[in-house]
């Protein structure tokens, strides 16, 4: 019988108007990759971060290898052990990769840190593990996708092994994810424990040994693998049918929304994130942007969005040429954003839902008369959109900081559909979603190019491009490698692009 190295029982735990932990039990043995599935809102993160020290639950009990645990912060949580890589990140934005990686781990205060041999250490270390860094960059000078991998980063530093994984494929090539999944298989192998949050049911079915379904706050099941297939464990997280292909398309295009000619860019360290971008996007296509995190995908969409200007090169949305003409302009021009950063550049954290609906158009008819905002303009717009968009919440006043990803990414959406654009920045619309909330995010986007507007997508999620995207370009160091037809794109050829090895000829 194998060692049960985590118990948790009837774990509760609540917020203001929320219960997002309902008398749980959870257990996690040791050699095991346990997947935890649900919907946005069920619980996931909750339970792993009472579990990894973050929150304090308000009834029940962990017990670690068979001894009653009291983890009142990260810290212990670590001296027993256990690590989580967080959606939302624990990172120090002024600080270096290194300095992040180490901090509270150099045995106390020191006067001086010796960071060149940290860095040759720390960057050897990663390398083990597949992870591409730079040791020197400061955090703030990083892609969502880069700051995940500095926590996965520090995780595996510590040496937990008890490791909980939040959504920790998101920003990996299909090939990265084959060597990930290698080496948690290694880990468990030798006598380490996984939990892997993951809304990828296809993840779930190839790597884990157990699965532990979370229903509103609930324990809907703990299955074996072998005992279930993707339909049934869909069944269990949502209890009504879901889409099982994309949403249908009408393929009406027309004319070019957004023509990018020849267009370059500095990223935040001084050097050039993208150089001699050219491409466009007509009137009801969805063109998809391939690329691993890092290689200039941030920087052009803010290209486009306005948040940096180009060095060389053009900007036009429609037969407006509105190169450098900053992110007012581009608004008014209908260009909208769902940026990767849904909590830090896509909406405000600390305001409520009405006052992040209104961010962009709030000195404008009917939300502004006479300089003055219209609260129950505001009231109206807010509520009809959390409707509309079936936006979950116990209170529109309470800060957006306090929804689920599923949620927020609903109201994200909600208020850039609302203002009726002609061109979507979507980057990374689905990371970190479960299939519920993934499935909405299609519909919509779908039904948006089926009204005319163009959508550039900005994903690492291959399958998710082939299955949305009309055409696919591919990123590589701030390059176009090559955009193809998705329906005759071949994902290990995408794959090679995406890490240089292939190029497609020029006008192919």
């Amino acid at each position: 019988m194998a060692e049960i190295l985590v118990d948790m029982r009837s774990i509760t735990k609540r917020f203001p108007g929320i219960l997002a932990n309902d008398a749980i039990d959870f257990q996690v043995e040791r050699g095991e990759i346990h997947a935890l599935l649900g919907e946005n809102g069920a619980g996931k993160s909750t339970l792993m971060s009472v579990l990894s020290g973050f929150y304090r639950p308000d009834a029940g009990e962990i017990w670690l290898r068979g001894r009653k645990a009291s983890l009142h912060s990260p810290r212990q949580a670590l001296d027993h052990g256990i690590g989580m890589v967080h959606q939302h990140f624990r990172l120090v934005e002024t600080f270096t990769v290194v300095e992040n990686v180490l901090l509270g781990t150099t045995g106390g205060p020191q006067l001086f840190l010796n960071r060149r041999k940290y860095e040759g250490t720390i960057a050897g270390f990663a390398k083990n593990y597949g992870i591409d860094i730079d040791p020197r960059a400061k955090i703030w000078q990083l892609s969502v996708g880069e700051k995940q991998r500095i926590e996965i980063l520090k995780l595996l530093y510590r040496g937990a092994d008890i490791l909980i994984l939040d959504e920790p494929t998101a920003v990996l090539t299909p090939q990265d994810v084959r060597d990930l999944f290698k080496t948690l298989r290694q880990m468990t192998d030798s006598g380490q424990a996984i939990i892997l949050i993951t809304h990828k049911l296809q993840e779930v079915m190839e790597v884990a040994d157990r699965i532990t379904v979370l229903r509103k706050g609930r324990n809907a099941g703990t299955v074996f693998k072998k005992d279930v297939d993707e339909r049934m464990l869909t069944g269990m997280m949502v209890e009504r049918d879901l889409l099982t292909v994309t949403p249908p398309r009408q393929h009406r295009i027309g004319a070019p929304v957004l023509r990018l000619k020849n267009a370059s860019v500095i990223g935040d360290r001084g050097l050039i994130a993208l150089k001699g971008v050219s491409l466009e996007v007509r009137s009801g296509e969805i063109l998809g942007v391939a690329g691993i995190t890092g290689n200039g995908q941030r920087e052009l969409a803010e290209a486009i969005t306005g948040l940096r200007p180009l060095t060389r090169g053009k900007l036009l949305i429609g037969n407006a040429d509105l190169t450098n003409q900053g992110p007012g302009r581009l608004i008014r021009a209908g260009v909208g954003s769902i940026p990767e950063d849904r909590l830090g550049t896509g909406l405000v954290p600390g305001l409520d839902i009405y006052d992040n609906v209104i961010l962009k158009d709030y000195r404008r008819d009917p939300i502004s008369r006479r300089q003055i905002i219209d609260r129950h303009a505001v009231s109206d717009r807010a509520n009809r959109l959390v409707s509309k968009f079936q936006i979950q919440t116990s209170d529109l006043n309470y800060p957006v900081r306090l929804m689920s990803g599923g949620n927020l990414q609903r109201l994200l959406l909600a208020r850039e559909i609302s203002l009726q654009p002609k061109l979507v920045i979507a980057s990374y619309p689905v990371r970190g979603l479960d299939v519920g909330a993934t499935e909405s995010v299609y519909r919509l986007l779908t039904d948006l190019c089926n009204k005319g507007v163009a959508i550039l997508l900005i994903s690492e999620d291959l399958d998710e491009l082939l299955s949305l995207a009309d055409r696919i370009a591919v990123l590589f160091r701030g390059e176009i490698m090559g955009i193809v037809d998705a329906k005759e794109a071949d994902i290990e050829d995408l794959g090679l692009m995406m890490v240089g090895v292939l190029k497609e000829p020029a006008g192919a």
